[in-house]
């Protein structure tokens, strides 16, 4: 049986989207193929046509997912800045929606357990996500880089304590403290 012209292409995108959503609500162990194709509404047997193995569905869709949420990234710096940035990451929104959330913020520590050429992927996606937050710091920052990685890390790490104790007051403490902190990092040198 012959299909249209773009169903193979548009099969892939549907199963990397919903792997990127369940790896992101679930994790990456917990999320099986099967349930994966039958969720983008394939048989099990349409997933080797597209992806050799499940590390490269991870790969390939957890890459995707840094790449669209860098272009989120750049969309927000665009339109209100650094602080605009922090106060949507920091949201209890996002903290509450982690399926459409912050990959990192998700699955870093699945991502440190996995092969080397995911983590590399990952890597150099995340790096351009510190690259653009570098970017945006306000002049005369010194060392921008390093400030823009410690402004991720400052980010991420205040998301995965709110989600960790979500429904206590931790979680919207952790929220207000990231963000105090994380603006903190990109006040201007004073001279």
């Amino acid at each position: 049986m012959r299909y249209e012209k773009g169903r193979k292409d548009a099969s892939r995108r549907r199963i990397l989207e919903v792997a990127a959503e369940r790896f992101r609500s679930d994790g990456i162990a917990a999320s099986g193929l099967a349930g994966i194709m039958s969720e983008a509404g394939l048989t099990n047997g349409a997933f080797y046509p597209h992806f050799r193995s499940k590390e490269e569905l991870v790969r390939d869709s957890v890459a995707g997912t840094i790449d669209a949420q860098t272009g989120r990234l750049l969309d927000r710096l665009d339109a209100g800045g650094l602080d605009a940035v922090i106060t949507a990451y920091l949201s209890p929104q996002h903290r509450d929606d982690a399926a459409n959330g912050c990959a990192a913020a998700a699955l870093l520590p699945e991502l440190a357990r996995q092969p080397v050429k995911t983590r590399r992927a990952c890597a150099e996606r995340l790096h351009a996500t510190v690259r653009a937050l570098a970017e945006a710091l306000p002049p005369g920052t010194e060392d921008r880089e390093d400030t823009a990685l410690g402004l991720y890390a400052t980010l991420i790490g205040a998301l995965q304590l709110a989600r960790a104790t979500k429904g206590t007051p931790l979680s919207d403490h952790a929220l207000a403290a990231g963000a105090e902190a994380a603006r903190r990092l990109i006040e201007a040198p004073r001279g």
